[in-house]
């Protein structure tokens, strides 16, 4: 914790005030700012990540040091982590933002009414000022301001206490990419101290800030919801699950499975419930469950599970509502597509879940019976990802249904306004 942090509740307040009546002045400029100082921006801030990376990697040192002794779990030990090649992706994402196409002033529709004969147009514009709530990745700070920087939006990010001096050291980069391209210096604001309160007063300034995007686990979404007076774009727990239906190829059962869970076990998008059909499990459960455990990967199951597989410990109801974040998953024998899509539904996050199956009619139940963000057929779960999709990157994958769902990019950073053109008419 810094010596900031010692700051008394009302000055948190005030200091909160003045950022958001910054980010406000900043995001009225920045709305007005063509693509090509928003590229040279971000091509400028990329530059400054290279060039400061011994610089980022001894912050991350000292978070490193502090997560151990704070004891987090190895998952979010490496969720925190940083090396050279990390930091080179995140140099390289941010370039890849800053080739998206620019998502502000697109003509989204035209048309003229025949009765009054005006010209209206719906044209994309910023959001104006986002408020970035999220925990241990410090590769956030840079996507978020990335993506932010790119619609035409200001932003005020907090991220975790783990993640506080990676954090500090890729924003400082990121700054000073936009103070090169004669950006307002205000568009991005990083928080400076861990406070909690800090939290509290950022989601008061609904004068200031149009929406919070929170990136964290249940109680992070829980306080949020429960004290924002600000609209939320929700990033809740990824609680995704994989089914493999009776007709799925067994090798891309296998394969696929231990991607979704072991790749990497503690981001959002990893594998938490694997679902099999009764059909199959008999004879594809061993050989998953072989596949995970040889990954070193906990499993728990039901009673039918465990018959199948004597390696599976015993589920219990809590079980099936945990995102696990690590290497452990639960495993679920279900007697169909329908009872798959039933349990998801119950359980699940709306975050992002998967079928394998070769069968036609299967997937499309599953596809249109799934009420997540992100439904998948035949590929990992672990391709939840804004980047995966083609989007440059993304600030995080909303569960909620208004505005946006799915992985949030750049377009989805924007909303619209009415532009209307006549030649003197006058309402009857």
């Amino acid at each position: 914790m810094t010596a900031l942090a010692s700051i008394e509740s009302q000055d948190i307040a005030a200091l909160m005030r003045e950022m958001g009546m910054n980010a406000r002045k900043a995001a009225l400029e920045l709305a007005q700012v063509p693509a090509e100082p928003k590229v040279a921006a971000l091509k400028a801030a990329a530059a400054k990540l290279r060039e400061n990376a011994e610089a980022i990697l001894a912050a991350n040192a000292k978070d490193m040091e502090a997560g151990r002794a704070k004891g987090l779990t190895a998952a979010l030990l490496d969720r925190l982590a940083l090396d050279a090649g990390r930091i080179e992706g995140i140099a390289s994402g941010v370039e890849a933002v800053a080739d998206l196409p620019d998502p502000v002033g697109r003509e989204l529709a035209r048309w003229s009414p025949e009765h009054n004969g005006l010209d209206i147009a719906r044209v994309s514009v910023p959001l104006g000022v986002i408020g970035i709530i999220y925990e241990s990745r410090p590769n956030v700070t840079a996507d978020a301001s990335a993506m932010c920087i790119k619609s035409g939006n200001a932003a005020i990010l907090r991220g975790g206490s783990e993640s506080f001096h990676s954090s500090r050291a890729i924003f400082d980069c990121m700054v000073a990419g936009i103070i090169e391209a004669g950006l307002p210096e205000h568009a991005i604001q990083m928080i400076p101290i861990t406070d909690r309160a800090a939290v509290g007063e950022m989601l008061k300034l609904s004068d200031y800030i149009d929406v919070i995007v929170p990136r964290g686990g249940k109680s992070l979404i829980a306080r949020i919801t429960d004290e924002s007076r600000i609209p939320l774009f929700k990033h809740l727990e990824g609680l995704c699950h994989t089914y493999v239906h009776a007709s799925a190829d067994p090798q891309k059962a296998v394969d696929i499975v231990v991607n979704a869970k072991m790749r990497r076990v503690g981001i959002c998008g990893a594998t938490e419930t694997i679902l099999i059909d009764s059909s199959v499990a008999g004879r594809l459960l061993p050989r998953i469950a072989e596949a995970l455990v040889a990954k070193g990967c906990e499993l728990r199951g039901d009673e039918t599970a465990q018959a199948v597989d004597g390696r599976i410990k015993a589920a219990t109801s809590e079980d099936w509502v945990t995102e696990y974040l690590d290497a452990i998953v639960s495993i679920k024998v279900v007697s169909g597509v329908e009872e798959a899509v039933n349990h998801i539904n119950t359980y699940g996050s709306h975050h992002t879940d998967a079928i394998i199956a070769e069968n036609a009619a299967a997937t499309t139940t599953f596809l249109n019976g799934v009420d997540s963000g992100i439904v998948i057929v035949n590929a990992s779960t672990q391709f939840a990802d804004g980047g995966e999709f083609g989007m440059g990157a993304e600030i995080g994958i909303s569960t909620g249904k208004l505005h946006a769902r799915g992985p949030v990019g750049v377009e989805q950073l924007t909303s619209y306004k009415y532009i209307v053109r006549g030649q003197g008419q006058t309402r009857p």
